[in-house]
């Protein structure tokens, strides 16, 4: 088992596998939503889905990011956007209310369960590294980005570009 190794503001860390890889199944795993329902992340087959995975909801660039793809929700038909972040429902719930986000679905991986199937888990932190995963419409990963300094931003233009051409 290879970890990601990545970090915070240049300091060092590594998350707790080696993460899913290009045409891999996403794996099954079950968070909770607005309602504190427990959702399948992978149950919404038969169509593409991006998922944004952000350490903390509360810090400026899991928000920036989260906002960023509650921007593009509407230009794209057919596609589901989720984010998940290791902050729990209540948190979550609070973040959207204050920052006016209604479209992005918020998924809670509190217990790290998603994070840690993914190999994308940073113990140290109890937190998920921050990352896209774009899959196709039979739960395949078709595309990937694993952000290694987690302060940065994703690159935006190259999902969606990439959802274009291939999802729309």
């Amino acid at each position: 088992m290879v970890e990601l190794e990545i970090a915070f503001h240049g300091e060092a860390g590594q998350t707790n596998g080696t993460p899913f890889k290009l045409g891999e199944v996403f794996p099954h795993s079950t968070l909770k939503n607005a309602a504190n329902e427990s959702i399948d992340i992978t149950a919404a087959q038969g169509k593409f889905s991006l998922i944004s995975v952000v350490p903390d909801i509360n810090t400026r660039v899991c928000s920036l990011s989260t906002k960023r793809f509650n921007q593009e929700v509407d230009k794209f038909t057919n596609i589901n956007f989720y984010t998940v972040s290791t902050n729990t429902v209540a948190e979550q719930q609070q973040w959207c209310a204050a920052e006016g986000v209604t479209k992005m679905v918020l998924l809670s991986d509190a217990t790290g369960q998603l994070g840690k199937e993914l190999g994308i888990y940073i113990a140290a932190n109890k937190i998920d590294a921050r990352s896209i995963w774009i899959l196709d419409e039979a739960g395949t990963i078709v595309y990937r980005e694993l952000i290694v300094e987690q302060t940065n931003e994703p690159d935006y233009q190259s999902a969606l570009a990439f959802l274009r051409e291939h999802a729309e």
